[in-house]
């Protein structure tokens, strides 16, 4: 026995050395050193291992990882190039560099000069090893980005720290005791960094604003967008500059507008909107076609571009629709008041005015600013309950719409449209923002209906300034785009559909892709894979942003496509009016770059304010389930990583996690090819898609985080 232990001492794989010898020389890439000291180093005893080790540096020099400062001493070679980039700061330590031409370059903690997540910085590039991922050092930091962080305040005597719970940073944020503006401990404090000394453990801070007791409803939800960066007040300037606006409309500005008052004209909106960005009109025509009108309200007449209204608009990108609550893009008087479109209130709106025929195919069309009266306000259970019994206010004109919107529906799908038809989850709130309840919001006809006009609208105005008649180069406009998918996202998409007994094409044309996704779709609804079979679907997919460059939409199967119609809640729909205005008005062509760059950046808020939503219903998930402690529920194994299972509950869609650790029965790896776990003894897999039975565990919201365990029947 002893002689093998001996035997195996001296066996060490010579990648392992040269990792060793590489980790060795990166810890002090300033200083030469010989053999023998590399050897010891790296713990190098045996004479094959000396050896081995020798030889390893002669070759490193040849690759030129290495440089031979004089015979036998060699040091880290440094003439690596010099990158710059944006530092990526990670709490476990895994900390990267994305360079302007998109390389990642991995930093150690040692390396990082402290950097701080989204700086700008100077990276020196260690000469790479074959097969190796890049990796560097911060030589000098160019540009800081102001760094804030949400947490709960713990005051000591003579000091305090910021309890983060952040997986940009690990350490804790030490406040000194005339920099906590009042904070108490267990309050909610957003803080922002102030230096990071060299040889500090934790960074220094001060508190910017507090606010409130940790686990408040107010103080949480207020945190989740701090989080985010999003605003959680209305600066008080703005409010009174939209206070000064009029409300009233002069003779001139209707004498000046198509007038649409005295056409049957109405709203449909969720119950609970106050701002109504769209109407619909509609009438008979003489020759027996249809005229429909999609009215959306005329932001740009009350806010003007540069004006402290806009400014604040354009920061903000677009309306966040959190659990309980909108914040919305415009000061509350006008998006509920002036430019809401409210019934039996004259309103000043943009236009896109249709005539179409019993087919509802579209026989002319025309773009115009115009004033309008809504005859009634529809919530879309109150549309839905017309088009279900035929009977009811405007039942007619309802009946109509909803037929034309079902053929315009069809022949969309028909044209390669995919049909995502996901399950909301909605929480029933009380007056304190408890969850009480959990239900799904599902899209039926009268929803269907407004989709279906708003889209005709918004690729309407695309194509109008996209496709000029004149055959004169498009003038510069915001488009909303879409890219094909990733085909190795949809090869493993299609890999994993086929455990549950599906097909799908990943090659082929553009229709045949979407063709074959919408088959798949019909085929799993009201099974109990087709929420993760959705999901999956839509993590393949590209995502939709706005940009200058058309490349046309290929979820909606449409070549031009923008967003037009809901100014109150959505900047890039107001830069769409006022381009639309000055382009219908014969004005020239904007600054592209300008408009590109406003384009990546409501695309940026967007993506923000959908994380922010995604954050606060994790939140009212957890809260909901920390009620249900010790309850068992049937679930399906949503995500697999090598940290756990995660499990989403069939009849609530609450996710939480199985941790690793919890899975005592075996040690499980994780295949990240197949999207399992297995177990080495008993080669139990646990697969993404497989149903599962759970309880309970712990609900964390301080890290908006459930934990599951496996019930016992398993």
């Amino acid at each position: 026995m002893k002689q093998t232990k001996k035997k195996d001492s001296k066996r060490i794989k010579k990648e392992d050395m040269l990792a060793l010898m590489v980790e060795f020389f990166n810890q002090d890439r300033k200083r030469a050193f010989n053999y023998k000291q590399v050897a010891h180093g790296v713990g190098a005893k045996t004479t094959p291992q000396k050896q081995m080790v020798f030889q390893l540096l002669e070759g490193m020099a040849e690759q030129n990882f290495l440089i031979e400062v004089s015979p036998g001493k060699y040091k880290a070679n440094s003439r690596g190039t010099e990158v710059v980039g944006r530092f990526e700061r990670r709490s476990n330590g895994k900390n990267h560099v994305i360079t302007d031409d998109e390389e990642s370059i991995f930093i150690a903690e040692r390396n990082s000069m402290h950097a701080m997540d989204g700086d700008r910085v100077r990276v020196l590039v260690y000469a790479k090893r074959k097969g190796h991922d890049a990796e560097g050092e911060v030589v000098e930091i160019i540009e800081k980005n102001p760094q804030t962080f949400v947490g709960t305040l713990e005051v000591q005597k003579h000091f305090a720290f910021l309890l983060t719970d952040n997986k940009v940073l690990a350490n804790d944020i030490f406040i000194p005791k005339n920099a906590l503006k009042g904070g108490k401990t267990g309050d909610k404090a957003v803080v922002r960094i102030t230096e990071w000394p060299d040889r500090a453990r934790n960074p220094y801070g001060e508190v910017i604003d507090i606010l409130g007791p940790a686990g408040e409803n107010n103080t949480e939800i207020h945190a989740i967008l701090a989080e985010f960066g999003l605003p959680y007040r209305y600066p008080e300037a703005v409010e009174k500059a939209a206070n000064k606006i009029p409300d009233t409309i002069t003779p001139e500005e209707i004498a000046a507008r198509e007038d649409f008052r005295e056409v049957t004209t109405f709203t449909i909106d969720p119950k609970d909107a106050k701002d109504f960005d769209d109407a619909l009109s509609i009438r008979r025509l003489d020759n027996g076609h249809w005229e429909v009108g999609v009215h959306i309200a005329d932001v740009s007449y009350y806010v003007k571009p540069g004006s402290i209204i806009d400014k604040e608009a354009e920061h903000r990108g677009t309306s966040v629709y959190l659990v309980d609550r909108v914040v919305p893009m415009l000061p509350e008087r006008l998006c509920n008041d002036v430019c809401s479109l409210r019934p039996d209130e004259e309103k000043l709106t943009f236009s896109c005015i249709f005539e179409l025929n019993d087919e509802a195919e579209v026989q002319k069309s025309h773009i115009a600013r115009t004033v309008i009266r809504s005859n009634r306000r529809f919530a879309y259970e109150e549309a839905q309950a017309v088009i279900e019994s035929g009977e009811g206010d405007f039942k007619d004109e309802i009946l109509t719409l909803n037929d034309l919107a079902q053929k315009l529906r069809k022949r969309r799908f028909e044209h390669g449209s995919i049909n995502f038809d996901r399950h909301e989850v909605k929480f029933d709130i009380d007056e304190n923002g408890k969850p009480i309840g959990v239900y799904f919001k599902v899209s039926k006809e009268a929803n269907k209906l407004i989709e279906e006009f708003m889209l005709l609208a918004n690729r309407t105005v695309a194509e109008f300034v996209g496709k000029p008649k004149d055959g004169r180069k498009p003038k510069a406009f915001v488009y909303r785009v879409h890219d094909l998918p990733d085909p190795d996202k949809m090869s493993s998409f299609a890999a994993f559909i086929t455990r549950f007994g599906y097909k799908i094409k990943t090659e082929g044309s553009k229709s045949d892709l979407s063709k074959g996704i919408n088959s798949l779709l019909a085929k799993v609804q009201g099974r109990p894979e087709e929420n993760l079979v959705e999901t999956i679907a839509i993590r393949a997919m590209a995502k939709a942003i706005y940009t200058t460059v058309n490349i046309g939409h290929y979820g909606l199967a449409f070549d031009y496509y923008t967003h037009f119609t809901s100014p109150i809640r959505r900047y890039p729909d107001l830069m769409v009016h006022r381009l639309l205005e000055r382009y219908m008005a014969g004005g020239r062509s904007v600054n592209v770059q300008a408009l590109e760059d406003e384009c990546e950046h409501a695309s940026d808020m967007e993506q923000l304010a959908a994380n922010a939503e995604r954050a606060s219903i994790k939140y009212k998930q957890v809260e909901y389930m920390s009620e249900r402690l010790g309850q068992e529920y049937d679930g399906v194994i949503s995500g697999i990583t090598e940290w756990g299972l995660y499990v989403e509950i069939n009849e609530n869609k609450c996710e939480g996690l199985v941790p690793i650790r919890d899975l005592e029965d075996d040690y499980y790896e994780f295949d990240e090819k197949n999207y399992c776990l297995m177990g080495r003894r008993t080669h139990r897999i646990y697969r993404l898609g497989d149903p599962i039975r759970i309880k309970v565990a712990r609900a964390n919201l301080e890290r908006k985080q459930l934990d599951f365990a496996l019930a016992e029947q398993q």
